[in-house]
């Protein structure tokens, strides 16, 4: 069985945008797509219409009707594409974390119909970011996926385990795309973190010097597993990386994030920098997780 790609299709503009996004990466992958609506179950918002026992509702007829239209029109626009669909009793994330555990990735739009207008990521999107149970690709912001080659997947370095398991995917990824990497590395020292002010050029040195290390020991690594990527490095001089990778997402075709690197609270499913992308980025996220790695 060929695991497929997974997208969520609720009949709204980013879930179909979201849907072309994963019939691009479906056809890569040589593996179907899955579009899948998740329907409200009988409870809804935890008020049963009937206070006995009830059986599941059918399937909603005009989400069906949606259904079909999506995958005629992205099996008419990508011949040999492989689209089948279906929906599930229940909401929107629990259909697509349910489906991502036999998926090879799952793709869900920034946002849906419903929620509120002022969030910039949907709660279905922001639910399956932090909980499929495969790599995760949110669509942000709604435009249709570039032509192969356009842009580079930009991936963080910080020596993490998480990020390194970002850096693999993206250079696989990079390898199906035909296109290039950009590893991002962000560093700091300010004077107060070298002590004297005699010892703090050598102490900013040693530090730069580590920094160009880890990325120097990051683009070998792609070049030994996937010699034919064009590897590009930038290191950044700033406090948080964050804010940095948001800037450089304005000309990628993708940013690959790990759920979490250094630092941050352990119970928290996405740490800040992974937050911050899938919220603020300007072109598609795809989140990684530690569950990826038995995969």
């Amino acid at each position: 069985m060929r695991a497929p790609v997974v997208a969520g299709v609720d009949g709204s503009p980013a879930s179909l945008v979201a849907a072309a996004h994963a019939a691009e990466a479906a056809l890569r992958r040589e593996v179907p797509l899955d579009l899948v609506h998740g329907y409200l179950h009988a409870f809804r918002y935890g008020v049963p219409l009937d206070p006995y026992p009830v059986q599941l509702p059918p399937p909603d007829p005009d989400a069906q009707l949606m259904l079909d239209a999506a995958a005629e029109e992205l099996r008419a626009s990508r011949p040999g594409l492989e689209v089948r669909t279906r929906q599930v009793a229940g909401g929107g994330a629990g259909a697509l974390v349910d489906a991502s555990r036999s998926a090879t990735l799952v793709v869900v739009g920034s946002r849906g119909h419903g929620g509120f207008a002022g969030l910039l990521l949907g709660s279905v999107g922001a639910q399956v970011a932090a909980h499929a149970q495969c790599p995760a690709l949110v669509v942000r912001p709604p435009s249709p996926p570039p032509p192969t080659g356009e842009g580079p997947i930009i991936v963080g370095v910080d020596g993490s385990h998480g990020a390194a398991r970002a850096l693999a995917y993206a250079a696989r990824e990079a390898r199906l795309r035909r296109t290039g990497l950009l590893l991002v590395h962000a560093w700091w020292l300010d004077a107060r973190d070298g002590g004297v002010r005699e010892t703090f050029a050598e102490t900013e040195k040693a530090a730069r010097a580590a920094a160009e290390e880890l990325l120097d020991g990051a683009a070998a690594a792609v070049r030994e597993t996937h010699p034919e990527v064009p590897v590009r490095r930038q290191l950044v001089h700033a406090r948080e990386a964050a804010p940095h990778l948001v800037e450089a997402s304005r000309d990628a075709a993708l940013i690959v994030v790990g759920s979490r690197g250094r630092g941050g609270f352990t119970g928290l499913l996405l740490g800040s920098v992974s937050q911050e992308l899938v919220h603020h980025a300007h072109c598609p996220v795809l989140v990684t997780h530690e569950r990826d790695d038995a995969r």
